[in-house]
């Protein structure tokens, strides 16, 4: 079990993102990260331990972004490590997740990929997800993460960030809990209601293979 949060508005994520991964961390705290959008593209803080290890780290190193993803991880596959960490990326530094839950074939497509080239970094079934996305992508993020989500066999609950359309945060879910949060300030993803209770009481339950897609402004359902 691991818990994801995820936030698009016009403030700064970060804070918003790890005070919601404070009450996820009942879900996992192996290890926890953010990835952050601006105008640099991807920023990644990822750390080994509990969640005040993060917190050091980007204390140190600070980053920041109007949109985020954040995770604290159980680890299933993969030891806990700082690669292992969620957030993963793809190899081009163009797609970025979050992910809940057990890829069942993640060897059979991770072998697939790797024969095509693309190297990957981490032991984990997530990032098979990442990296897939980045291969099915060809400008269009809905029609990338129903070409993914087609492709994997287990559950997930996921939370995508994609450079091509920095304006987006998108999540789907199977067998996995994931809800959306809407707020004067924003919107959000998380695994539960307490990650955003902070910032709204407003929230929606995501049903399997749903599709939600966070505006700063605006949460459109397919």
């Amino acid at each position: 079990m691991c818990g994801i949060i995820g936030y698009i508005g016009t403030e700064n994520a970060v804070p918003i993102i790890l005070d919601g991964l404070k009450r996820l961390e009942y879900r996992g705290y192996d290890s926890s990260g953010i990835a952050v959008m601006n105008r640099n593209g991807f920023e990644v803080a990822k750390q080994k331990g509990r969640l005040s290890s993060l917190e050091n780290l980007i204390r140190q190193k600070p980053i920041t972004g109007y949109m985020g993803i954040g995770h604290t991880r159980w680890a299933t596959h993969g030891e806990p490590s700082d690669i292992n960490s969620h957030p993963h990326l793809g190899n081009q530094n163009k797609i970025a997740i979050v992910h809940n839950g057990i890829i069942e074939n993640y060897k059979q497509i991770k072998e697939r990929l790797e024969q095509k080239g693309i190297n990957f970094v981490s032991q984990t079934d997530s990032e098979v997800i990442a990296q897939l996305a980045e291969y099915y992508h060809t400008g269009d993020i809905i029609e990338t993460i129903i070409k993914t989500a087609n492709a994997l066999e287990g559950s997930y609950a996921l939370g995508i960030m994609c450079l091509d359309e920095p304006d987006k945060l998108v999540a789907i879910k199977k067998d996995n809990p994931l809800i959306v949060g809407v707020s004067e300030h924003g919107n959000f993803i998380a695994s539960d209601v307490p990650a955003v209770l902070a910032h709204t009481n407003r929230v929606y339950y995501l049903d399997d293979k749903e599709i939600a897609v966070l505006s700063k402004d605006k949460v459109e359902f397919y």
